[in-house]
């Protein structure tokens, strides 16, 4: 009985230690007309950011990224914030030309262990500038934006995975939606 309370507290432990940073909600979007056409996307990080390869249920840290082989992590990360851009170049093409400036504050998805038994949240924060493409002059002023997807655990994730929405999928997936919304 002991041993199974344990283990209980252990895993809800686990999924609110995965959830998203507190206290961390997006800058309103600002109330306008829309009708961009993305032509650029400069993606950069904010300075200092830490990067963790530690495969405990919550690493301190605010890069922590799986869904990639082992290896430099930002720029994995810029990979699929660079795929999500191209693919909105597509939809958002609309009158006015701009460019999208992206610097990543924190980007926190789940452990292998993590992932494996309780699952949680991928948290990503980015700050968020839209400029003329032209003129270069600022359309919208930076502003916070924060995206959570959960992350499913266990036989879900393995199931998911089987079924090729792996974890590099379905984020960039999310990312191409979440880049969406601060544009139309």
């Amino acid at each position: 009985m002991h041993r199974r309370t344990f283990l209980v507290s252990f895993s809800l432990l686990g999924l609110m230690g995965c959830g998203a940073a507190t206290g961390m909600k997006s800058d309103p979007r600002p109330q306008m007309d829309r009708s961009y056409a993305l032509q650029g996307f400069n993606f950069n990080v904010l300075e200092g950011l830490t990067v963790s390869e530690d495969e405990s249920f919550y690493p301190t840290a605010d890069v922590v990224w799986r869904g990639d082989p082992l290896g430099p992590r930002i720029p994995q990360i810029a990979a699929m914030f660079e795929e999500a851009a191209a693919r909105n170049r597509r939809v958002v093409n609309g009158a006015l030309p701009v460019t999208v400036d992206v610097t990543l504050v924190r980007f926190h998805g789940v452990t292998n262990r993590t992932r494996y038994t309780v699952g949680g949240v991928y948290n990503v924060v980015f700050d968020m500038t839209v400029r003329n493409a032209t003129t270069g002059d600022v359309i919208e002023p930076t502003r916070r934006v924060v995206g959570n997807l959960e992350a499913p655990g266990g036989t879900r994730a393995t199931v998911l995975e089987s079924e090729g929405q792996t974890q590099k999928v379905r984020v960039t997936d999310f990312l191409t939606s979440l880049l969406r919304a601060q544009l139309v």
